[in-house]
Parts: structure tokens; C-alpha cells; sequence
């Protein structure tokens, strides 16, 4: 199977390019400037302008969605870009289209979320046969997340919020199960092993850190706060990913008491 990868040069792509490698796909891979390696076909292709899009969906089979732009011309990139990338897919024939969406961004009112979902209604209604898979948030995004929150002194967090940690690796297999299997014209969750209570992960963090800085409890507004702390990122579809929150710190730090 030949396949595209947008978004390869990320962190989901990093786990997906050796794992499709290794399984004899013929993979090629899209980015904005010139590159090589990884064992693949790099091409120069843009979502937000379209150059190069036509050119990299020629003769492929499938393609695997992975680009995205949290921070910045997210509407043009993710939504504008979809559009693009799917009329072209439409264009040439592509069986199958596999886009990586977020769980909750059907009902998680954040800016980001609704540009997703946008996104996932794009490719549904494209003309190409599809599958989204929804995954929960990677421990790498929560570990920066309470970096960031604890730059002055004690970490900000709203205790109640609920997270289901996935790691990456786990949903690249996914997404090549999802290849393999063909388009179902449906959307798949998929979520890490267990559902934490941010509280409990702010304490295995600090331990596996070393670090003294306390919690200063924040309640998140709004109807934002509420679906957060009423489930908005976690799923109850199975199977789910291994590998823990503690596993991860255990990698990344040295260890937790936890573990």
C-alpha cells in the first residue's frame, strides 16, 4: 500500500513513519520545506496554500491526515487545508482517508476543538472513504502543560478535571490498524489505560520531578470547566492503550513512587 503522511515531521508522525517502514508500506511524506530521510519519499507540499498538494496525492492509496495547527492559522491550515487535501484526494482517486482528530471536540467548547471538528466534517463529507480516529491528549502534551502552569512558582490546575493520557506510539499502531482495515466512514475513539484526576497526575508529576512546588487549586469557568471535569476528554471505548501516566514519567524523569 502506498500511502501519503501529512504532518510527518511531528510527534505523532515521528512514531508513525518508522512503524509504517518497518511494516513495508511505501510511505510518502509531506512537508513544507525540502527534507530527507526516515527511510521515505519526502515531497514539498503546503495545506494553507495548496502548493504542491495535487502533486503529492498523485498515485497513492491511502492517506494518513496527521497535519494540524494548534497556535496559529489554524482555520486556514486544519479546515482550509483539509478542504484542499481532500478535493485533490477526491481528485485522484484515493481509496481511503485516515484523519487523527482529538476526543471531546464535539463537546469541549475550546477554539481549537471546533476548528478539529470542522476539519473531521471536511473529510466526511468529501467524497473520499474515510476514517477519524478521536484520540485522548499525549502525557508529553500534559507534562508541558504543567510546566508552563508552574513557571511561577506553584502549579495552576483545576483538581477536578479529568485526563486519559495516551502515548503516542500506541496510537500510531492504531492508526495503521485503521489503514490496514479500510474505511469505515465512522469516527474511532481511543484512549489511554486510565482516567486521572488532575490532582492525582499534578502529585505523581512533582514526585517523579522532585519537585516541592504545591497545587494552587483553579475551578475552570464556564461550560468550559464543566465538561472538562465531567469527562470531556477522556472515552469509555476499548480497547485502550498500555502504557500509564507513570510509565511515561518513569521514562521521561527516573521513576515515581507510584509506579
Amino acid at each position: 500500500m502506498r500511502v501519503l503522511v501529512t504532518g510527518a515531521g511531528g510527534r505523532l508522525g515521528g512514531a508513525v513513519l518508522p512503524r509504517m517502514v518497518a511494516e513495508g508500506f511505501q510511505v510518502r511524506a509531506t512537508s513544507r520545506r525540502a527534507r530527507t530521510g526516515s527511510g521515505v519519499e519526502w515531497v514539498v507540499a503546503d495545506l494553507a496554500t495548496g502548493a504542491g498538494v495535487a502533486a503529492a496525492v498523485a498515485g497513492v492509496d491511502a492517506i494518513l491526515h496527521l497535519a494540524s495547527s494548534p497556535t496559529r492559522r489554524t482555520h486556514e491550515i486544519d479546515v482550509l487545508g483539509t478542504r484542499r487535501l481532500v478535493t485533490a484526494a477526491a481528485g485522484a482517486g484515493v481509496a481511503h482517508l485516515v484523519y487523527i482528530s482529538i476526543v471531546g471536540v464535539d463537546r469541549v467548547p475550546y477554539v481549537y476543538y471546533r476548528h478539529k471538528l470542522a476539519a473531521e466534517q471536511v473529510v466526511a463529507a468529501g467524497g473520499v472513504p474515510w476514517t477519524v480516529l478521536r484520540a485522548t491528549q499525549f502525557p508529553q502534551f500534559l507534562d508541558e502543560l504543567l510546566q508552563k502552569s508552574s513557571k511561577l512558582g506553584p502549579v495552576i490546575a483545576d483538581r477536578a478535571v479529568v485526563a486519559q493520557p495516551v502515548d503516542p506510539g500506541e496510537v500510531a499502531d492504531k492508526l495503521i490498524e485503521l489503514l490496514r482495515a479500510g474505511p469505515r466512514d465512522g469516527i474511532v475513539e481511543y484512549g489511554g489505560p486510565e482516567v486521572l484526576r488532575f490532582d492525582d497526575a499534578v502529585r505523581t508529576w512533582r514526585q517523579a520531578r522532585k519537585s516541592r512546588r504545591p497545587m494552587l487549586p483553579v475551578r475552570f469557568p464556564g461550560r468550559l470547566g464543566r465538561e472538562l471535569r465531567d469527562g470531556g476528554l477522556v472515552t469509555e471505548a476499548h480497547p485502550t492503550g498500555r502504557r500509564t501516566w507513570a510509565d511515561y514519567l518513569a521514562d521521561t524523569y527516573g521513576g515515581t513512587t507510584t509506579r
